[in-house]
């Protein structure tokens, strides 16, 4: 969908170190799925299942804990398909049980189409 509206990305271009030994050595990263440099945002898309929906959750707050300068937004897979759908490049018919979010996740954003026209029009 990103290739589609000409959005620039990178696909995981960094890891960030999120736990530490006794020596203070990373011992554990987080990379996120994607990386949008126009917008200097990480996506991480998670899955369905909540086992892992709660360790990727735990995952970002403490990237956020750890690197509050690091701007990643976490996206579920039913607001993923729902994109998808909504912009037609998808048909809906395996969504049957994939419930439409009330919102995306996180602080809401206005943005003007004709701000990013340059982007747009290619």
């Amino acid at each position: 969908m990103l290739d589609f509206y000409g959005v620039p990305w990178v696909y995981e271009p960094e890891s960030f170190p999120i736990e530490f030994d006794d020596d203070g050595e990373p011992v554990k990263f987080f990379t996120p799925d994607f990386y949008l440099p126009d917008d200097n945002m990480f996506i991480e898309i998670t899955t369905m299942n909540q086992k892992l929906v709660t360790k990727k959750n735990k995952k970002l707050k403490r990237l956020k804990a750890i690197h509050p300068d690091v701007n990643c937004k976490l996206f579920y897979q039913r607001d993923y398909l729902n994109l998808v759908v909504k912009y037609g490049l998808e048909e809906p018919d395996h969504l049957e049980d994939v419930v439409a979010p009330t919102r995306m996740p996180g602080r809401p954003e206005i943005t003007r189409l004709e701000d990013r026209g340059e982007r747009l029009t290619g």
